[in-house]
């Protein structure tokens, strides 16, 4: 049979299923949201003389839930108008429209008894081949099923999504005895390329796969800071980044996550399990005495942390777990920890502190030794392969590295030598491996040991890596800056590999001649890299060099050079498809603009920003979003310049930056033609078919032609807002100066409304703008604060 998914049924709108609801809502599918009927009126719902029979009181719970939805941070929401693809209602009046559906979602609470009642009147009301899925994130999903009619078991599952669903990657998919082949194998696939997640198969076991590790690593770094006196503090300096951990390392996710969760978590292996195991699921006593006075994390406004305003502003406690009061936060200072942070691989950074004969060694080593013994242990009861545990963690938790590719960073001969050595079994499977003389885990991209051999991962034919392209000998050319790459089918993609992916001369130099050997030798061109960030604008560090040396002839030239090259972007005669995802802003946002199409990941957040430092856009990204601007138009619509000039001055003199690449298309940097791919791991083959489908639809370059522009009259209108809020005090004076540059930029100077203008006289009036900015002290004073502290100086 052919199956389809389009619409869905999420039961229970608390935190997670209405997560669920918006990110089925973001790629696009009507879904309805029911939770309980209340049993109790709100003072509100009593003064409007409601009852608990009208369907808006019945109803409160999931509507309250989708209006929650849009004013969450981080947003569930890739925009606010997604909601109204959520429908709310009850499971008491709306069980029956549970026929409409082709995939019914359970995510009540975390009771056997109440999701088996929920399922029995699922199993009432639902229509022959519809899918069931839990969200369970640990009840056995196998109980879940018992009593089920035939056709339920067969179409049920779990699926186990990760909070916040929007954000986090993964999906474990849970099959039962009964669950059907096809059911399995197209959630699996549905999950993957239409909800964009990285799908792992995982058993029905207590907390599945990445709970169950990372749970236990929690609670083994709690228990070695107890035993040893760390305090919460020194833990989370050195178990994040250091160790290729997400930035909120231990204490700070479990205050983001919520003790309460966290807790119940860990009860779920803890009731299941016995000996040596079961203790570590028994968290310390402090813990439990936080949940009982309401300190459970964010949501209660404290947790192991405490963010509290003293005299040199806001400052974050942390928690003394022995007196339970907030003292000043700590830091682990070791001399492992500054060699670490001078190292350059990530496997040379784990080293420096794994190896470390210091207090940072010795944490860091004692909590990391259990977890890669443990996870050895209980690899095959919670997962298929090394591979899946690997992409769970990765995908759920954040990890740069899985627990097994951890073990081959740190060198894996090397510390199990030293695990025997201090009394530790190793799982034997491991040492035979080790006799076998396979001295790694993995070996090449995608390649992994299992069962007494090194096979291949089943890698989805959408995921191009562009590293194990370049490995295959498939680099056309490169220099310091960016890399020239054959992705095959007559495509190539220019990847930057400068730092932090920044544009300077390397990187404007590999963009024109990868334009000229595409023009030459292939169909099309993809602008793309696989790093953290797509690209956070030109490398200002040398731009302030420059201009503090008064060398701006020398800054002249690159800015020109800077929309010589978008130019070359804008008239390649091949297709350029630009593939922006995540930070992609200023000079990033300049690269996209003037491409033939544009395919951003769900989460691309773009924005021109270089006000935030004292400057203008000077790539040409003022004139492109204009052109965007205008192509919005409505064929047939009259010509109004006016409200577009004014749109792209709010939208650049503001910094806005979208929230993701639906908010983009409102702030017009994506066109409704432009794409956007769900599946962050399938933007570079998307991007690749983009250009493809350019090119068997006969693509042809833009032809150049003249700019109307609003002149003087207009560059008056735009400043008139600017200046109302100068005389407010909203802006400084500098800012005022850097509005008038940038209306002046987007009116076309000194000229009639309607005058129609070429490019180039709108270029050179924005390089004109640029350079007196970037002369600007305040400017510079910018500059160096945003180079220095990372964040924007308001002068």
């Amino acid at each position: 049979m052919v199956r389809r998914i389009g619409k869905v049924a999420v039961l229970g709108s608390g935190v997670m299923g209405s997560g669920i609801a918006a990110h089925l809502a973001n790629i696009g599918i009507p879904t309805l949201l029911l939770d309980i009927v209340p049993k109790a009126l709100t003072s509100s719902e009593e003064k409007k003389g409601l009852t608990l029979e009208d369907e808006v009181v019945r109803n409160r719970l999931a509507a309250d839930a989708i209006q929650k939805l849009k004013k969450q941070k981080p947003a569930p929401l890739a925009r606010k108008e997604n909601a109204d693809l959520i429908e709310p209602g009850n499971m008491e009046d709306d069980m029956k429209r549970l026929g409409e559906v082709d995939w019914i979602i359970e995510v009540v609470v975390e009771n056997l008894e109440i999701k088996q009642k929920v399922f029995s009147k699922v199993d009432q009301f639902r229509k022959e081949g519809s899918i069931v899925s839990s969200n369970t994130s640990g009840i056995s999903v196998e109980a879940m099923a018992e009593g089920r009619s035939e056709d339920f078991r067969k179409h049920f599952l779990g699926t186990h999504f990760f909070n916040p669903p929007r954000y986090l990657k993964l999906l474990e998919v849970i099959r039962t005895k009964d669950t059907s082949d096809e059911v399995f194998e197209y959630m699996r696939q549905f999950g993957e390329d239409i909800l964009g997640k990285g799908v792992v198969e995982a058993k029905d076991t207590p907390n599945f796969i990445a709970n169950r590790i990372g749970t236990y690593g929690l609670l083994v770094t709690v228990r070695e800071m107890v035993e040893r006196g760390y305090s919460i503090g020194e833990v989370d300096s050195v178990t994040g980044p250091a160790l290729g951990r997400p930035k909120s390392a231990t204490f700070r996710t479990l205050d983001v996550v919520g003790l309460d969760t966290f807790l119940h978590v860990a009860k779920n292996v803890y009731d299941e399990v016995e000996g040596a195991e079961k203790e570590v699921f028994d968290p310390p006593a402090f813990m439990r005495e936080m949940a009982e006075k309401g300190w459970l994390g964010s949501k209660s406004g404290q947790g192991f942390f405490l963010k509290q305003k003293g005299e040199k502003g806001s400052e974050i406690l942390e928690l003394d777990y022995e007196k339970m009061e907030y003292v000043p936060r700590k830091k682990l200072k070791a001399p492992s920890v500054q060699k670490s942070k001078q190292a350059k691989s990530r496997s040379e950074k784990m080293k420096a502190l794994v190896y470390a004969d210091d207090r940072a060694g010795e944490l860091v080593w004692n909590i990391m030794k259990p977890v890669l013994i443990y996870t050895a242990e209980k690899c095959t009861e919670v997962a298929d392969s090394i591979y899946a545990i690997d992409n769970a963690m990765k995908w759920g938790f954040g990890w740069e590295l899985g627990p097994f590719e951890t073990w081959d960073a740190i060198g894996l001969e090397e510390s199990v030598k030293r695990m025997e050595e201090e009394g530790d079994t190793v799982p034997s499977w491991v040492k035979e491996m080790l006799e076998n003389g396979s001295t790694s885990f993995y070996k090449g991209y995608g390649e992994y040991y299992h069962n007494g051999e090194y096979i291949k991962a089943d890698i989805n034919p959408k995921v191009i890596n562009i590293k194990a392209v370049k490995d295959d000998g498939n680099v056309i050319m490169k220099n310091a800056g960016a890399s020239l790459v054959d992705i095959g089918d007559d495509v190539a993609v220019l990847e930057f590999t400068s730092p932090n992916n920044s544009i300077g001369l390397d990187v404007l130099q590999m963009i024109g001649k990868s334009v000229d050997e595409v023009e030459k030798n292939y169909k099309g061109l993809v602008i793309n890299n696989q790093g953290k960030n797509f690209c956070v604008g030109a490398n200002l560090m040398m731009i302030l060099m420059e201009a503090q040396d008064f060398n701006f002839p020398e800054i002249d030239l690159v800015v020109r050079h800077f929309q010589n090259t978008m130019g070359k972007i804008r008239y390649s005669t091949r297709p350029v498809v630009s593939a922006p995802f995540q930070m992609t802003l200023g000079g990033g946002t300049e690269i996209c603009l003037p491409s033939a199409s544009i395919q951003a990941s769900m989460e691309t957040y773009m924005g021109l920003v270089e006000v935030g430092v004292g400057l203008i856009p000077g790539g040409g990204g003022n004139k492109e979003l204009y052109l965007r601007q205008m192509e919005r138009l409505p064929e047939g619509a009259q010509l109004d310049l006016q409200p577009i000039a004014n749109q792209v001055f709010e939208t650049i003199a503001m910094a806005k930056v979208a929230t993701s690449a639906h908010e983009a298309e409102q702030y017009g940097f994506l066109r409704p033609q432009d794409g956007i791919s769900i599946n962050g791991d399938h933007l570079l083959h998307d991007a690749k078919a983009k250009v493809l489908h350019l090119v068997n639809q006969g693509y042809q370059p833009p032809k150049r032609k003249k700019i109307p522009v609003v002149g003087e009259t207009g560059y008056a209108t735009m400043l008139l807002g600017a200046k109302q809020m100068q005389l407010s005090g909203y802006i400084s004076e500098h800012d005022m100066k850097i509005a008038e540059k940038l209306a002046f930029t987007i009116a076309g100077g000194r000229v009639a409304k309607g005058t129609e203008v070429d490019e180039q006289y709108l270029l050179d009036i924005e390089r004109e703008a640029f350079l007196s900015l970037v002369g600007e002290p305040k400017t510079q004073e910018r500059m160096s604060y945003m180079l220095t502290k990372g964040k924007p100086l308001r002068n």
